[in-house]
């Protein structure tokens, strides 16, 4: 399922929606360059679940958990930026968290799989770019090294703010059979939403 935003206001409320969709043992992998709007996206689905403490972008600690001030699940936000490989994930532990928590995988694409058969893959990418997208892969080598040059809290958060007017597209691509049965309701949500307009799978 593909969404077309036109402002990271619209980002925000396709994030609230999905949360309403949400129960422990999830695991969704986000996927999009720095400045995508990444960050914007997993702190409106925190704020959604009501989650104790600031969400920023974990890239030095790797992981962080927020637990639920409602009685529900935690949200461990990760980032995989850093990572090798799977095996440094694995060393994560994470498996022991999972089927209490929602955990939300940023640069997981090709390592955080392994996880679960269940998931929910989360790519976010600008409609117009002067560079050639390659958020799908998770970024090239080049684009990588020269984000880590500005990566951090205060940049990613900066890099949102400033990508805030432009247009994204956001694609929800649902594995496994608990996605199966709950992607068709969650699009029915998010077209539901006034100005929202959404797509088939992405091509």
């Amino acid at each position: 399922m593909r969404v077309e935003i036109e402002s990271l206001e619209q980002m925000r409320t396709v994030a609230e929606v999905l949360a309403g969709h949400l129960q422990a043992g999830d695991l969704l992998i986000l996927t999009g360059n720095l400045g995508a709007g990444k960050t914007t996206f997993t702190q409106s689905l925190g704020a959604a679940l009501d989650v104790a403490g600031r969400i920023t972008s974990p890239t030095f600690i790797i992981a962080r958990e927020h637990p639920s001030r409602a009685g529900g699940p935690a949200l461990v936000h990760v980032d995989a930026y850093r990572l090798a490989d799977g095996e440094e994930l694995e060393d994560l532990d994470l498996d022991s968290e999972l089927d209490e928590s929602i955990t939300v995988v940023e640069w997981g694409a090709g390592m955080a799989e392994q996880l679960s058969s269940d998931y929910l893959e989360i790519t976010i990418a600008p409609v117009q770019s002067d560079e050639p997208s390659d958020a799908a892969a998770g970024g090239s080598g080049t684009q990588r090294q020269t984000d880590a040059q500005t990566d951090g809290e205060a940049a990613d958060d900066a890099e949102d703010e400033e990508a805030e007017d432009e247009r994204r597209t956001v694609d929800l691509t649902g594995h496994g059979t608990s996605w199966a049965e709950r992607l068709p309701r969650l699009h029915a949500a998010i077209t539901a939403v006034e100005g929202m307009t959404t797509g088939g799978e992405r091509p």
